[in-house]
């Protein structure tokens, strides 16, 4: 029997950390998915060390955070150091992030660890979804599915799909199939990636910060402290051979002076980029992660900016095949994430491998604020243009949180619902949420129908007496905590979208019955607020009532 088309599920091409992710989250929003992945087991390359701090929010978002803090190392200093002077120049402190993130710190964890971690998560949550050995050769559009021919196992396989997202990496079959050209530049150096066994904490303690950038104009290097061992990568020169092991033990001593112990366990050379397709849709396909944007792999926004793809795409795919919103609504995903790949991540990268071997300065991400600093380079200040008017940004500068704007990512802060704790974040995991900041005491109007799309609170730093009418909509705020953080004035709609960030910012009369709420959320997405009965699953989940 045909399948028909509205029961298909999305094929996920490319087994990735970005592709695991994005199927992730697509089963966190209930849409069938599929990954095929060409290779019969997933990657052992030594790439992609550190996971940023918005990268732990979104597998938190997507239930696979737990396996991957068990298998990595956590550090709250990211280290700038003169190699001349060997003296450090700025920390980045992202314990200044407490009152942003319940994950005010960054992760070290090599590439060919992670994926193992987010495969168990996705095969926990939707078994039999990895289909490894599994080789897209092409595939034709339609009207209503895309049809994918694959060499299998098991021979040549025809797979139709709902929709096909490309994870497929810098060399996309997908995106090459498509005709998609891509424009930048390929760098002239290599990049060395080298893997050490030598203690540095105790038989030869140096103190380094776990993630530590040597700057020099001769011979740059980053040290990561990986959860076995240490790693350092340095660009090499082009036309200059690899190394042998015993020249990059030679090398590693003259950054870190003469150590007992140092071994050389592994290595790996690669190619670097700067290279973003020139679209990223066609049709019922998309492209993501490297396949759409390539990153010079700098203050590690390679790998969390293409996380930042995975964050976007898969609620808006799930509002379309719920027929919660159009099509247009798949458009929003590259108007949003093209510019903070191309021109935020892609140009702060290059500024700072500039810096680095100090052809400049300094690099504008970095101000005079620490909060500013930790807020930037941990990923959270990116403000995503949700209105299509331009304006974006993923810069934040200054000593103190500054008040929350349409397209940024909200605070993740406590507040206090029917049943107990409720952190913003989980609140809006699996839908829109308005939050409206008044005053409890006086009785405002929190208008509009239950619904699993959006969903209404009051937010007051007065708890809703059990008569007001109010209770199971009320979420306390003592001393007014989130209200001051969000830096809004009094009877102010704030609407948070599926992935924490805010859709539309609006003031309320708190004595009329307009649905200002519903108003907002029809505007993000096209179509008014579908009107369904809440499902218990839902409000027991989110810790409230």
């Amino acid at each position: 029997m045909t399948v028909p088309p509205e029961h298909l599920p999305v094929a996920v091409i490319g087994a990735g950390p970005v592709g695991l992710i994005t199927a992730l989250g697509l089963a966190h929003h209930g849409v069938p998915a599929v990954v095929f992945e060409e290779d019969g087991t997933l990657s052992l390359d030594t790439k992609a060390g550190t996971v940023l701090t918005r990268t732990l929010e979104v597998l938190h978002r997507y239930g696979a955070l737990t396996g991957v803090l068990r298998a990595s190392l956590r550090l709250e200093e990211i280290g700038d150091i003169d190699r001349a002077t060997n003296t450090p120049a700025r920390s980045v402190r992202t314990g200044a992030l407490a009152e942003d993130t319940r994950f005010p710190f960054v992760v070290n964890i090599p590439q060919h660890e992670l994926e193992p971690v987010l495969r168990a998560a996705l095969d926990e949550r939707s078994p039999g979804a990895l289909r490894m050995s599994h080789r897209l050769t092409d595939f034709t559009q339609h009207d209503d599915h895309v049809e994918l021919r694959l060499d299998t196992p098991g021979g040549p396989s025809t797979v139709r799909a709902r929709y096909v997202l490309a994870c497929d990496g810098g060399r996309s079959r997908v995106r090459e199939r498509l005709g998609i050209a891509v424009s930048g530049t390929t760098l002239d150096e290599r990049y060395m990636l080298v893997d050490l066994k030598v203690d540095l904490d105790v038989a030869n303690p140096r103190d380094y910060p776990y993630l530590a950038y040597f700057g020099d104009p001769e011979e740059w290097m980053i040290l990561v402290r990986q959860p076995h061992c240490w790693r350092f990568l340095y660009p090499l020169p082009p036309g200059r051979p690899e190394p042998t092991r015993r020249e990059l033990a030679g090398k590693a001593r003259r950054f870190i002076g003469e150590v007992s112990g140092l071994e050389v366990i592994g290595t790996n050379v690669y190619t670097v980029h700067q290279r973003v397709a020139d679209r990223w849709r066609a049709g019922r396909v998309f492209l993501m992660g490297d396949a759409a944007h390539l990153i010079t792999p700098m203050w590690a926004l390679g790998l969390n900016t293409g996380v930042l793809d995975a964050s976007n795409l898969p609620w808006r795919l799930a509002w379309v095949l719920r027929g919660w919103a159009g099509e247009d609504l798949l458009d929003g995903y590259e108007r949003e994430q093209a510019p903070v790949a191309v021109r935020g991540s892609g140009q702060m990268a290059e500024a700072a491998r500039a810096y680095m071997a100090r052809r400049s300065g300094g690099v504008t991400a970095m101000g005079e604020g620490d909060w500013g600093n930790a807020f930037t380079r941990g990923l959270l200040g990116v403000r995503l243009d949700v209105d299509g008017t331009g304006d974006w940004s993923m810069v934040k500068s200054g000593p103190e949180p500054t008040a929350v704007r349409a397209g940024d990512r909200v605070p993740d802060l406590p507040l206090f619902g029917h049943d107990g704790p409720a952190f913003l974040h989980d609140l809006a995991a699996d839908g829109f949420v308005a939050l409206y900041f008044t005053d409890t005491r006086r009785g405002p109007r929190v208008s509009g129908p239950d619904s699993p799309a959006l969903r209404r609170f009051a937010v007051s730093r007065w708890d809703a007496p059990h008569d007001s009418g109010l209770r199971r909509r009320a979420l306390f705020d003592p001393g007014g905590r989130v209200e001051r953080r969000f830096g809004v004035p009094p009877d102010t709609v704030v609407l948070v979208r599926p992935d924490a960030h805010v859709a539309a910012i609006a003031p309320f009369d708190p004595r009329s019955g307009r649905d200002v709420a519903a108003e907002l959320y029809a505007r993000a997405v096209g179509r008014p607020v579908p009107v369904e009965p809440e499902h218990p699953e839902r409000e027991e989940a989110h810790g409230h009532g």
